[in-house]
């Protein structure tokens, strides 16, 4: 999936992975993608939930091998 910009949130802990993602959120413009990698387990509850409740738009998650991805499109 295409993103127009990626978050390394690999090796941080909660909720860590849910600040970087609010500060670069911000940075985009409506209806632009990021793109997450964490390897933190506990971000896959905690990413649909900030999206969800942000008006954002969890489009996809996967694992890749320790590293969960996730992208988020921009509400």
């Amino acid at each position: 999936m295409n993103a127009d910009k990626v978050l390394d949130a690999k090796g941080l802990a909660c909720p860590m992975p849910i600040v970087k993602t609010r500060k670069e959120m911000k940075d985009l413009e409506s209806g632009q993608v990021l793109e997450i990698q964490a390897t933190d387990k506990g971000a896959k509850a905690d990413l649909a939930a900030w999206a969800k409740s942000g008006g954002h738009e969890l489009l996809e998650s996967q694992e890749d091998g320790d590293v969960l991805k996730f992208w988020i499109k921009k509400g």
